[in-house]
């Protein structure tokens, strides 16, 4: 079920991650949380991987939890809903979340839906880039409920606090030009794989330790008192300094040659 729901392509240093309900407009079950995990936990271990597209088949992202599919089983709810003791996740929260975890960038490209915990899956990676009359929406206001699906974390980063309100308070409905505007969005286009790939095109120019390193470095930092971010800065920085591919990115870089780097060595 999950390799249904979920299929991973890994072509060079890309991982293609789709969610595989077209027909469904990629509606979250237990099978696509189960296959997001799966999915994640196997690029964490693939040194080779350096950037994640993260899409959906069909003509939607993920128009949000199916709840006709998920909601007819309470047991299995209830066991997900029990959090993770070590983690602090349940099983809601982390598939969404473990994208933020993984050691390479994440870019999501929308198109179609993107609702309730599809948005909060958008929001776990580290990049969105939509077309512009995709629709937006944090959902779970129109059934009485709350986003719980770790969503909340990059969204109270990302905007101002009245406007976070706002977006899970009404659960309104927005464009891909408007979640630009917002800073949800990264970019727009009407091919938005485009700017997605272009992205990637930087990032394989340089190391993927450094790459690795800096999305764990702020997203750690973010929040953090100043003491606590140097000391963070420190950590990384000596880390980078015992990296291979820091000395294939300088001995390139003084010889004004392009770098060739080897796999992956920081990781979680």
């Amino acid at each position: 079920m999950t390799e249904q729901h979920v299929v991973t392509e890994i072509e060079g240093p890309i991982a293609h991650v789709w969610l595989n309900r077209p027909d469904k407009l990629n509606g979250i079950t237990f099978g696509v949380l189960d296959g997001l995990l799966e999915a994640a936990d196997r690029i964490e271990a693939d040194p080779n991987v350096r950037a994640v597209l993260l899409e959906g088949r069909g003509p939607s992202f993920c128009a949000g939890l199916d709840f006709g599919q998920v909601m007819t089983d309470k047991k299995r709810v209830a066991r997900y809903f029990m959090p993770n003791p070590l983690k602090g996740t349940n099983k809601f929260q982390q598939p969404l979340w473990a994208w933020r975890e993984l050691s390479v960038p994440v870019i999501a490209v929308t198109r179609g839906h993107v609702f309730g915990g599809g948005i909060q899956l958008a929001l776990g990676a580290d990049f969105r880039f939509t077309t512009p009359d995709c629709q937006w929406s944090i959902m779970e206001a129109k059934w009485g409920l709350v986003p719980d699906m770790s969503g909340t974390v990059a969204l109270a980063e990302l905007v101002g606090a009245d406007l976070a309100k706002r977006l899970v308070m009404t659960g309104e409905v927005f464009s891909g030009e408007q979640a630009v505007e917002y800073g949800i969005a990264s970019g727009v286009a009407e091919d938005p794989t485009k700017p997605a790939l272009e992205l990637i095109d930087q990032l394989l120019a340089r190391s993927p330790d450094s790459v690795a390193a800096s999305k764990r470095l702020l997203n750690e930092t973010r929040l953090a008192k100043p003491r606590r971010a140097f000391a963070l800065e420190r950590k990384y920085q000596r880390a980078m300094l015992k990296s291979p591919n820091t000395d294939v990115a300088r001995k390139a870089g003084m010889a004004k040659t392009e770098p060739e780097f080897g796999p992956r060595r920081f990781g979680r």
